[in-house]
């Protein structure tokens, strides 16, 4: 892997003294929030980013894991299908089953061993969310939206 760090922000929702503890000694940074370029540099300077939310709803942090050139590895619930739809699994990044460890590792592990397999995912997830800026989302509004209106 690239960095030899694990990176934990506010997105984290273990209690941080729990995490801290369970991560002592080990190569583990607790950033605590982060915002604008600070947050961009911690993104794009992992290597695999793990979504294990069976509650988040939106995925903005997949989003932004994946505009910065990161693959995901999420749950299968709540907005990541929407995310990382069928036919971008494996391309983009992965999905497992909710509460399936094993399932959540064999998804995981390739990533991790194979820099090769995460650039090229993570070069896929950057070009997937290229398609959702803003002149795309106005694109959208104006021939869609407007003419269904």
């Amino acid at each position: 892997m690239s960095s030899s760090a694990l990176h934990f922000t506010k997105h984290t929702f273990l209690g941080r003294e729990e995490l801290e503890k369970l991560f002592a000694g080990m190569p583990a940074v607790f950033t605590g929030m982060l915002g604008g370029e600070e947050l961009s540099q911690a993104y794009a300077s992992g290597d695999v980013f793990l979504m294990p939310s069976e509650s988040e709803t939106l995925g903005l942090v997949v989003l932004e894991s994946m505009s910065s050139g990161i693959p995901v590895v999420g749950v299968r619930a709540g907005g990541i299908p929407d995310i990382i739809p069928p036919e971008q699994e494996g391309k983009t990044g992965y999905l497992y089953s909710p509460g399936d460890l094993d399932d959540c590792l064999s998804k995981l592990k390739p990533l991790l061993h194979d820099r090769e397999l995460r650039e090229t995912m993570g070069k896929a997830a950057r070009e997937e969310m290229e398609k959702y800026d803003w002149k795309a989302a106005t694109r959208t509004i104006r021939n869609e939206q407007y003419n269904a209106a």
